[in-house]
């Protein structure tokens, strides 16, 4: 089986979040695809197949697989450019159809995906009073402008905005602890983010539920974000840009495209870096 490695969201020829890609004539079987997906070892491997005029497509985890992830189809397409030429492709997910663009040049890929529907909600009180407890912060740590909430756009996250960088920097927990917590409320990962501007938020996305500690990007949770600013009637202006990766030393950027229809998809886009080609 060929494994392509690609980097998806990178600031220029360094940072992004690696992926496993997989295209093959079918898909394997469930545990074989979880199986590669453990021994990849990245957050998330994508595996493609051909389906009619589009493309098959199920994302693994190490430990688990997820409904969708967002650097994952980036790095998907990459692949497909890289093999097909530029354009744009049509992916069939488990539970939405959606689309990956992408163009080769210049040594890296751009990329953009327009996510599965997005909705927001009120986050439990229990559920953010839990979550603080993980990472050590207090109510009071937290940003009154953007509260807490449940976030969907093809993945359910829990979102939490903070009122200063250094909190952010500071982020700790143990794994076992959030795994536990994500996966008894249905989380993917647990958004945390920092305004710099209306436009531009610092984030961070532990992601204990596929048993890695924390994404340095993430697709799904940024449009899943940014549809939660657009149902809060945030100032966004139709676009915001995210920085992540940053605390680990692995800077990405992520922009998304916010239209002005309730629970619309979302476009998010960025560049690729090839790890290693499948051969």
């Amino acid at each position: 089986m060929d494994i392509l490695k690609i980097a998806a969201f990178s600031d220029g020829n360094t940072g992004g979040n690696p992926a496993g890609v997989v295209l093959g004539d079918h898909l394997p079987d469930v545990d074989a695809m979880q199986r590669v997906a453990a021994e990849v070892g990245f957050s998330e491997t994508a595996f493609a197949a051909p389906a009619g005029t589009g493309w098959r497509v199920r994302y693994f985890s190490p430990e688990s697989e997820v409904p969708f992830c967002g650097h994952a189809t980036i790095a998907l397409g990459a692949a497909l450019a890289m093999k097909h030429g530029d354009g744009v492709f049509a992916l069939i997910l488990n539970e939405a159809n959606i689309t990956v663009e992408a163009r080769a040049g210049d040594g890296l890929v751009t990329a953009a995906l327009q996510s599965p529907p997005t909705c927001s909600m009120p986050a439990p009180a229990q559920l953010v009073s839990d979550a603080l407890e993980l990472f050590g912060y207090t109510p009071e740590d937290l940003d009154e402008r953007i509260p807490p909430a449940i976030v969907h756009g093809g993945a359910r996250h829990l979102a939490m905005v903070l009122k200063s960088r250094e909190t952010l920097a500071a982020m700790t927990y143990e794994l076992d602890a959030g795994r536990s917590l994500m996966n008894q409320a249905g989380l993917v990962t647990i958004l945390l983010a920092w305004a710099e501007t209306p436009q531009r938020f610092h984030t961070r996305n532990p992601f204990a539920s596929g048993g890695i500690y924390e994404d340095p990007a993430t697709g799904a949770g940024t449009a899943a974000f940014a549809g939660y600013l657009r149902d809060l009637a945030w100032p966004h202006g139709g676009v915001i840009d995210v920085l992540q990766g940053e605390d680990m030393g692995v800077r990405s950027r992520l922009r998304a495209e916010i239209p002005p229809a309730s629970g619309s998809s979302i476009r998010v886009s960025g560049t690729a870096r090839i790890m290693r080609e499948a051969g």
